[in-house]
Order: structure tokens, then sequence, then C-alpha cells
């Protein structure tokens, strides 16, 4: 199986594809490590990143996605694009959608040694650890 984990920034879905293979988790590099929605009062281009996100996930056989869920309230909540973004990745066809708590990011990745490769970039690191969280509770 492998699962797409999704960490939202500001106006960016922050993407790392990981697998697991006997046991052993993998990270799958792409092409793609980050789509924006540049101004989410522009129906043409809440489309456009629709039709984006929709296009990667289709052209890389992606039926699974985890979304690091951020705070509603609070110091560290995110903002409104972020969970508009995270809305349009909900509603694509063809995928099951998962919120993973930043708690259960760090807890999955100090439980399992989580080591990250370095394959990945620094910004993706949350992003990876949401698809290897997904995966590790689908492995039980």
């Amino acid at each position: 199986m492998k699962i797409c984990g999704i960490d939202i920034k500001a106006s960016e879905a922050i993407f790392a594809l990981a697998s697991q293979q006997g046991g052993a988790l993998e990270h799958l590099a792409l092409p793609l490590k980050k789509l924006a929605l540049e101004d989410d009062e522009d129906a043409a281009q809440v489309k456009a990143f629709a039709r984006q996100a929709a296009e990667f996930v289709s052209a890389n056989g992606i039926t699974h996605l985890a979304i690091k869920k951020r705070s509603k309230k609070g110091e560290f909540a995110g903002g409104p694009i972020t969970f508009k973004i995270e809305g349009i990745l909900q509603l694509l066809d063809g995928c099951e959608v998962q919120l993973v708590s930043p708690q259960t990011l760090n807890a999955q990745a100090k439980k399992h040694d989580l080591v990250l490769p370095a394959t990945l970039n620094k910004y993706q690191h949350d992003a990876y650890k949401a698809a290897c969280a997904l995966l590790l509770k689908a492995s039980k």
C-alpha cells in the first residue's frame, strides 16, 4: 500500500509518498512536492487547484491520503485557506482521507524509530510522518 502524506501550510499542500515493503517504510520520490493555491477568492484558481490535485492523485495511483491536522483555534490555528485546501482534498474521488494529529505523528515516529530519508526535503518531513503514521496503523 502507498499513502500520500500531506502537510498544509499557508496556501500550499506539501506532499510525501510512502509505502511499506516487508515491514520497512520507504519514501517514493515524486517530481511534484507541493501544490499552491495562489488566490483562494478566485473560483478559477480554486478549480485549477482541485484539478491539479486530482491529476496528481490519479497519475500516481494514490488511494489513501493522510493529512496532518491543524488546530482550529488558539495560537497555532490553521488559516482559512488551509481548511479550504483540506476540503478540496477530502472531496477527491477514489481517495480515502484520514486526518492525523501532530501528537500521533510524533508518537508513531518515536515508537518506531522513524528515520527520515535523505531523499526528503526538510519541508516534507511532517507530510512523510503523516503517511508513515497511517501505514504503521494499517499494518497492525
